[in-house]
């Protein structure tokens, strides 16, 4: 299980190679929510998403023998540049399993980034099992997306600095909203918030008909999704919440939320529009939850996560022909 210790030991071993991103606002987004809006911008991450922290930790904390055998890691996108970035600058070899369906971008940029990317079909393919199959063929230590505590350890960090940048700013009441798939960043964050900033309270935010972590919140046990595919929010489509992130969500974390494409898409358009910054649809809904369901949000301040920017042009031309200013 992955506890505060393992968290502070993760920010050691990123510190001077992860960066500390900014926590944004404007005055044009706090009308639009009728309260504050405070946007945590993971997309100035390195590699554009907080999944370089997951990935550097996991694979800064492998014993060197092990670490130089490589590693191997399935993934949308995020996940698959943080671990492929982090393989690099620690020189070891990387395979990452990717969907056939991902953004172009995404593959292009992990192929980039030197690793050897795996596609598979996510309708009718078992990721997990192709994981496992060339990880035990190859002696390659498997990095999971979410469902890892090293990788855990490693989001956290996200919710160590929304703990100082809340307390630089006076704020001590907040519901904290984090784009959601599997659970690594949101569980990463709510241990940290419970530890650092107790009336910070962590809330997950998913894609309509992806909801699974919403489901398994208010029923109390894991709930699956019916499908894979379907949704612009490419980046946090995951079967159903991990069996170690749970746990965790489920004691830390308040209600879910949910949010339509379309919603998505116009945060992405604001969050260009009044912030200049780019998230991808996926990264965007915890700003879109923040912005259209206010009214399910409690107190006068809100802290939205925008967790990844790697769209592709199209999907961001789209959003800002529909939804721009």
């Amino acid at each position: 299980m992955s506890t505060i210790e393992m968290i502070r030991d993760a920010e050691m071993r990123l510190r001077g190679h992860a960066r500390r991103t900014p926590l944004l606002s404007s005055p044009f987004l706090d009308e639009i929510a009728g309260k504050r809006v405070l946007v945590k911008a993971e997309c100035l991450q390195h590699t554009g998403s907080f999944k370089f922290r997951g990935g550097w930790s996991a694979v800064s904390a492998l014993p060197p023998e092990t670490r130089a055998r490589g590693v191997i890691a399935f993934s949308s996108g995020n996940h698959a540049q943080g671990v492929a970035l982090a393989a690099k600058r620690h020189d070891t070899p990387a395979v990452i399993i990717m969907p056939s369906d991902a953004p172009r971008m995404k593959i292009d940029n992990t192929r980039a980034l030197g690793a050897e990317v795996v596609l598979y079909d996510r309708a009718s393919e078992d990721r997990d099992a192709i994981g496992a199959r060339i990880a035990s063929e190859r002696g390659l230590t498997l990095i999971k997306p979410f469902d890892e505590p090293q990788v855990i350890a490693g989001q956290g960090t996200t919710g160590l600095e929304i703990a100082e940048q809340a307390t630089e700013q006076g704020i001590g009441d907040a519901d904290v909203l984090i784009c959601c798939g599997g659970g690594g960043l949101t569980s990463g964050i709510a241990l940290a918030l419970a530890d650092r900033a107790p009336g910070l309270r962590p809330r997950p935010v998913e894609p309509d008909g992806f909801d699974d972590v919403t489901r398994s919140l208010a029923s109390g046990r894991i709930e699956r999704n019916d499908r894979m595919s379907g949704s612009r929010c490419d980046a946090i489509l995951t079967p159903e919440p991990g069996q170690i992130t749970f746990p965790i969500l489920r004691r830390l974390c308040g209600p879910g939320l949910v949010v339509s494409d379309d919603e998505a898409l116009r945060a992405v358009a604001l969050a260009f529009s009044r912030l200049k910054i780019v998230v991808e649809p996926g990264g965007a809904v915890a700003l879109a939850a923040a912005l259209f369901h206010a009214d399910e949000i409690e107190g006068d301040t809100v802290i939205a996560v925008a967790t990844g920017g790697n769209v592709d042009a199209g999907v961001f031309r789209e959003a800002l022909e529909r939804f721009g200013d």
